[in-house]
């Protein structure tokens, strides 16, 4: 679920504590939550799907700024917050650059945790995999990376062991993303990020890039909409520039 390092298809999770405290029966109504807590799976399993108008990747369409489908699994072991993945999406743009697959397959793990009260953690690795790309430079990339969380907002850098994308002589190139979610109104969570990618030997390829959203849980599905732009207009394979500023619908479904 590029949802580690990829934000295409947001999904927004809330929790509300509730306790009261208004005679015996209540006191221990509410000295029993713990308990629930404790009822939590050691070992979950998830599984999502989406479908989104355009798949929008650090501001860059990756499917040629038309629809895409994308699913995933991930496993997470709560008692050590340690956690497996893998994510797979419709692409184009490999194509576009003379390669050959339109598919992305990514594969992820690591660990997340609290540090302290409204501060949390997540680190670990990504290898994004294109099957035979067939470009001159091998697009699969691995990245490291590590975010650290403070309530609705978060910091998140990632760092590249190999070259970028498919870009000659680009190890070790950065990408960091600041954001936030926040919720408005009865459910609605506002999506707020920046960043900045910076390609290593080639500094006419670094950009920043922005997204504003809205995402909403009905249920059923997870739908939201955000407007996406990155500042590298340049960048457009077979004259499309795929960088250019655009709104993403995505309705998406975890279970």
């Amino acid at each position: 679920m590029k949802n580690l390092s990829k934000n295409m298809t947001v999904a927004a999770a809330l929790a509300f504590a509730m306790s009261a405290m208004c005679g015996t029966a209540m006191a221990q109504e509410a000295a029993a939550a713990p308990a629930a807590a404790e009822a939590v799976p050691d070992n979950v399993v998830a599984y999502n799907v989406a479908l989104s108008s355009d798949y929008r990747y650090r501001g860059i369409s990756q499917s040629r700024l038309k629809p895409a489908i994308s699913g995933g699994a991930d496993y997470t072991h709560n008692p050590t917050g340690l956690y497996l993945g893998t994510w797979l999406s419709s692409i184009k743009w490999i194509k576009d650059g003379g390669g050959d697959t339109d598919l992305e397959w990514d594969v992820y793990g690591g660990k997340r945790g609290e540090i302290t009260s409204g501060v949390s953690y997540d680190v670990g690795g990504l290898y994004y995999f294109y099957p035979s790309n067939g470009l001159s430079t091998n697009a699969n990339t691995f990245e490291l990376y590590g975010q650290l969380g403070f309530g609705p907002a978060y910091i998140k850098y990632s760092h590249s062991t190999t070259n970028l994308f498919g870009v000659a002589d680009s190890k070790n190139s950065g990408y960091l993303d600041v954001g936030a979610n926040v919720e408005v109104h009865d459910g609605y969570m506002l999506n707020l990020h920046a960043g900045r990618q910076k390609v290593e030997h080639n500094n006419s390829l670094s950009y920043n890039d922005f997204k504003i959203g809205v995402t909403k849980d009905y249920g059923v599905a997870t739908v939201s909409l955000a407007a996406v732009k990155a500042n590298i207009d340049s960048f457009a394979p077979n004259g499309k520039n795929l960088a250019k500023t655009g709104l993403v619908l995505s309705v998406s479904k975890t279970f």
